[in-house]
């Protein structure tokens, strides 16, 4: 099989079950808590790391924002044998009582984006793997970890998530806001592959609060903190899904 022309990776370079950050820099910060690190290809928005955690290898992947690049980054990694997706990101909470730094693990993800839109029909629901999203309950639980569960929106448009739509969404009873889940839960399932997602919250949309609103850097300080939290909670449900 060719190389993949945005990845540049091939078969035989990356393994079964990936965690795909969007950020780039978030794949350092994933991979500083396992073993045996190799980079194996950094292109545009996508920087791919194989590792290990706890004797289970794995592969890490930014995705880069939103639909789009995120389905580049499954088509691609599903091309040359990867699996199991777990998405390890950030959102905007949508419910008045989701603190900055709180963790979502999304059961489900509406289709306010259009990407997935170009492979079903809208009606057909985003939703993780049974298995992925267990394991990410069962090792947060293990850690002593408080985290929302349900179901979230994923969305293209991050400067017009107005009142109306986060009302909206808010009323519905969806837990946050980002772009990239509804892609990966789609394009997984019509693959028969796994996917799933654990956020970590950087912003309050009901409360009146965004990501980067109140300060120079992107994300809160409390963000950051238990970002790093997400990522092992990921990693410890990467031991239990392999």
């Amino acid at each position: 099989m060719a190389k993949q022309p945005h990845l540049l990776i091939e078969e035989g370079d990356v393994e079964d079950i990936a965690l795909v950050p969007g950020d780039p820099g978030r794949v350092e910060r994933i991979a500083s808590h396992c073993e045996d690190v190799e980079e194996v290809a950094s292109n545009r928005e996508y920087t791919v790391v194989n590792a290990t955690y706890e004797g289970v290898p794995l592969t890490i992947c930014s995705t880069g924002i939103g639909g789009p690049s995120a389905a580049i980054a499954l088509e691609e990694l599903a091309n040359v044998g990867v699996e199991t997706f777990i998405r390890v990101g950030t959102t905007g909470a949508l419910q008045p009582d989701i603190e900055i730094g709180d963790m979502v693990v999304a059961t489900g993800a509406a289709k306010e984006e259009g990407t997935s839109k170009r492979y079903e029909p809208e009606l057909i629901p985003a939703v993780p793997d049974y298995d992925v999203l267990s394991g990410l309950v069962d090792a947060a639980e293990a850690r002593g970890e408080d985290v929302h569960v349900g179901p979230i929106v994923s969305d293209d448009a991050f400067y017009n998530e107005n009142e109306a739509y986060v009302a909206r969404w808010s009323e519905a009873g969806l837990l946050a806001v980002e772009m990239e889940a509804a892609t990966l839960f789609a394009l997984a399932r019509r693959k028969g592959l796994r996917a799933g997602a654990i956020c970590t919250a950087d912003g309050n949309l009901v409360e009146g609060t965004q990501k980067g609103a109140d300060s120079d850097e992107e994300l809160p300080e409390k963000a950051k903190n238990n970002v790093e939290r997400a990522i092992k909670i990921a990693l410890d449900a990467v031991v239990d899904v392999a």
